[in-house]
């Protein structure tokens, strides 16, 4: 994800860029008012209830503005929503001073199209923690192409995003110094309000942020693929409204979700489905189930295919070959099982079931699903002892 400015590449390799100094202030003041403001405050006076909750809410605003509106909105176009709500998300994108949301999904998709190369991936984790997390926004790496914006010309067709874009300055003051001034105008509690409103609000909505630069792609599991670094872990999901399931963006970039099991932290997915009951957000992308199985089982194969190989086993080729075996039967029964359930679904959603054998086909649904969920569990079984 991405930030204040993009990183110049300096004629001379062995030369460091030069020190973006805007971006090396806001990082440090707000950082240093946060760390030092906030506790002596709350030491000597205490944040009153009606702060601390104006303050979550806050927090709250910007990270989804940057998660349902920057990232999957925006840079994925993973679904639709009105004009209003793009506007709430273009204000909350100026109010978590992250850049246009022009620029951040300009970045962002360049990110995608050559994640973890060091040289052309704005952000590559390949190049370090603090590099990926915020290094990258501190010296001009990338200069050359800050103003490139060939890649998102669709959401130049967006007069929302072109609106903020232009006003972006203008929006970042507006929100940054009067919303919280505003409220602790009415609160009857300035100082507090502009330190945790204000101060405190805007250093975590920018760290929980870097976090899936950073974090998400060096801790966690790769279930679903291990072509470039991204990882799923819950634990930063929590901390990033559902973006810790980074392995399945990365392999599914255009689904609105990132956690697809219920019980996964993901308050983006849920807000995105939420505005969609409401007939505000429509067109909700999803990758096939069927897709996502095959990306899981084929990502197994591969893991336990590596492990034999590097316990040099003596009968290897068989162990090999009786894998292989079991995948092919895998697939062969996760496709028969796919295919019937998609003309059940039909079929339900049509209202056909009385002009077809509607209780033969839901047999033959059940019984494929059936030896399905027995295949994955003898296949889970032979993997499991290369894991």
């Amino acid at each position: 994800m991405s930030q204040i400015n993009t990183p110049s590449q300096s004629k001379n390799p062995s030369e460091k860029p030069k020190i973006i100094w805007l971006n090396l202030l806001v990082f440090s003041i707000t950082f240093a008012i946060a760390a030092v403001g906030v506790p002596v405050y709350a030491y000597y006076f205490e944040f009153d209830a009606a702060t601390i909750v104006a303050f979550i809410l806050a927090t709250g605003y910007c990270g989804m503005s940057i998660t349902a509106g920057y990232h999957r909105l925006w840079s994925h176009k993973s679904y639709e929503c009105n004009a209003l709500i793009r506007v709430i998300y273009a204000i909350g994108g100026a109010f978590a001073v992250q850049n246009s949301a022009l620029h951040w999904s300009s970045d962002h998709r360049v990110h995608h199209q050559h994640v973890d190369n060091n040289e052309l991936d704005p952000y590559s984790a390949g190049r370090g923690f603090w590099y990926s997390h915020i290094g990258w926004m501190l010296r001009e790496y990338q200069a050359n192409r800050y103003h490139d914006y060939k890649n998102v010309r669709d959401l130049q067709r967006d007069p929302i995003v072109m609106w903020q874009h232009k006003h972006y300055l203008l929006l970042v003051l507006l929100t940054n110094f009067g919303i919280p001034l505003l409220f602790g105008l009415i609160n009857g509690n300035i100082l507090g309000s502009l330190l945790l409103i204000g101060f405190l609000r805007l250093v975590i909505s920018h760290h929980v942020t870097f976090f899936i630069n950073s974090l998400a792609h060096m801790w966690g599991s790769q279930p679903y693929s291990d072509k470039n670094t991204a990882k799923d872990n819950p634990v930063v999901a929590l901390l990033t409204y559902g973006e810790g399931y980074h392995n399945f963006h990365h392999a599914f970039q255009y689904d609105y979700r990132n956690a697809i099991k219920w019980w996964q932290f993901d308050p983006t997915k849920w807000l995105i489905k939420t505005l969609n009951w409401l007939g505000l957000a429509k067109n909700l992308k999803k990758i096939p189930e069927e897709k996502i199985a095959r990306s899981i089982a084929t990502q197994q194969l591969n893991k336990a295919q590596g492990r034999i190989l590097k316990l040099n086993l003596p009968n290897s080729d068989e162990v090999l070959a009786a894998i292989q075996q079991e995948y092919d039967q895998l697939v062969a029964k996760m496709s028969a099982f796919y295919q019937v359930k998609k003309e059940w679904v039909e079929i339900k959603r049509n209202e056909l079931a009385a002009n077809v054998d509607a209780s033969r086909l839901y047999k033959n649904y059940r019984e494929l699903r059936d030896g399905w969920f027995e295949q994955q569990k003898s296949w889970r079984m032979l993997v499991h002892q290369y894991a």
